[in-house]
């Protein structure tokens, strides 16, 4: 038990709570760490956590961070906190310490903007968020005690900045992690599962899925089961996008930290289709589609993890339907100066009069998809994508670049054409990545640009996603078309 856990150990009786101990040697981070838990307990209060030193500085925040820079929120610290404690979400028993439900409701990471030691030493504290939900600048003031006060007492005040007023925070009242509201945590908290993962649900077709308990992100914990039932969940919204064209998948037998392949060619799953395609010199290959859910959980249960599409469908091979734009920045370039780039060739669309769609790409940039009627061919469909590329890189030579080597993307942008050529792919919305973190590629709306980062949305909040707005509801209601 370390000294700093003392007083939060002595207040908890761990054969009563599921909380975590106060003794868990400490994880390392890159990156220093934050938690907002909605706590309903006798009081309902926010609970606001920054990681320092190994533990989780903590305060009792009773209305819950306000993005009015005019609101100064009362802060009470109280005692420190283990770092696992950043991955509790369920109900603390009647009778114990802090007794009813903790919702994960905001997580990310803190940068202080001064010395942060000597900041909570003084009680001023300074510094920015990267969450879901917060961002921007923030402060923590102590209060001056009164007479026979503790000196707990502190504000929480919203700096001014770009995002002040950006949200209401009542708006919000789902987990960021699970996607589940204070009701579904409480009902679910006698059931068996790992912190902060959601409740499974007896969802998938019988006998479809086997090895659920296979590790695949080692890093992140995430097993078979979790990615199979992530596309399970998402199903309704993913396969319009996914169904009836020929893919590749990215396969990870091994889980991502071992030999992953991209699979072309069919093999004998269930739910799984084969079409005759003619390749450059002639050739026919057979490649591969699916229609449904059982085609995407045939190939979780392969061991897939992302789902990349081509740009037409099979009974309109010919004639491609959807643009997508890569936006790939150079190493280190800063997110501000990406998101201009998404700016500027929404821009440049919005003037053609083309409607346009953004996502996540679950990397360094993000993806700009534009639907159309199936009616231009792919040598007419591949120019336009390659012409609108050249014009940004001449209307801002400085910013962009359409030339995919290396070399010329030297502090640019290259505005990634290249994916709208025949049998040419790109990653599927909703699809997930083999990546450290399990970023999604998520369709999100235009005005979330500036509030959700190239690999903010992971397996483990694209739940709460799915209970808002479609933010690409439209993207089949468009007439657009190119002339061949």
């Amino acid at each position: 038990m370390t000294e700093k856990l003392k007083e939060y150990n002595q207040k908890r009786q761990f054969t009563k709570t599921n909380e975590p101990r106060g003794d868990v040697p400490a994880e390392n981070a890159a990156q220093l760490r934050f938690v907002v838990q909605h706590h309903m307990a006798s009081r309902d209060h926010y609970d606001f956590r920054l990681e320092w030193d190994g533990v989780l500085k903590s305060w009792a925040v009773p209305k819950g961070p306000s993005y009015d820079s005019h609101d100064k929120r009362l802060a009470v610290q109280v005692e420190d906190h283990p770092l696992e404690y950043r991955n509790f979400e369920g109900t603390i028993p009647k009778g114990q310490y802090g007794g009813g439900t903790v919702m994960i409701w905001d997580e990310g990471t803190w940068q202080p903007l001064e010395d942060a030691g000597k900041g909570f030493a003084d009680g001023s504290l300074k510094f920015t968020l990267e969450g879901s939900r917060l961002l921007g600048k923030w402060a923590l003031v102590r209060m001056k005690p009164k007479s026979g006060e503790s000196g707990h007492n502190w504000l929480l005040i919203k700096e001014k900045d770009r995002f002040e007023n950006a949200y209401d925070i009542k708006q919000f009242t789902t987990s960021v992690r699970t996607g589940r509201a204070m009701a579904e945590i409480e009902a679910d908290s006698g059931a068996s599962r790992k912190p902060g993962t959601p409740a499974r649900k007896t969802v998938f077709p019988h006998g479809a899925i086997t090895h659920t308990d296979k590790v695949l992100y080692e890093k992140d914990g995430i097993t078979k089961g979790d990615i199979a039932e992530y596309y399970w969940n998402v199903a309704e919204r993913m396969i319009p996008y996914v169904e009836n064209r020929i893919i590749s998948t990215v396969r990870c037998p091994g889980g991502i930290g071992s030999a992953c392949f991209f699979k072309r060619h069919p093999s004998k799953e269930k739910g799984v289709f084969a079409v005759p395609v003619s390749t450059k010199n002639g050739e026919i290959k057979d490649y591969y589609y699916v229609k449904d859910i059982d085609g995407l959980l045939s190939e979780v249960q392969m061991n897939t993890l992302e789902f990349h599409t081509w740009g037409s469908r099979v009974d309109t091979l010919e004639q491609p339907d959807i643009m997508v734009f890569d936006l790939d920045p150079d190493e280190g370039m800063a997110l501000e100066q990406i998101r201009q780039g998404v700016r500027d060739l929404r821009s440049l669309l919005d003037q053609l009069s083309l409607a346009s769609y953004l996502k996540t790409s679950g990397g360094k940039g993000y993806h700009i998809v534009i639907p159309f009627r199936p009616s231009a061919d792919w040598g007419t469909f591949h120019d336009f994508a390659r012409n609108i590329a050249k014009t940004m890189e001449a209307t801002w030579p400085d910013r962009y670049t359409s030339n995919v080597r290396k070399e010329k993307r030297k502090g640019r942008i290259f505005i990634d054409w290249i994916r709208n050529g025949r049998s040419a792919t790109s990653v599927a919305p909703y699809s997930v990545r083999a990546r450290d973190g399990v970023p999604v590629s998520m369709p999100i709306a235009w005005a979330e640009l500036d509030t959700v980062s190239p690999k903010a949305v992971t397996i483990k909040n694209a739940a709460a996603r799915l209970r808002q707005k479609d933010p690409w509801e439209t993207f089949f209601q468009n007439d657009q078309q190119l002339k061949g």
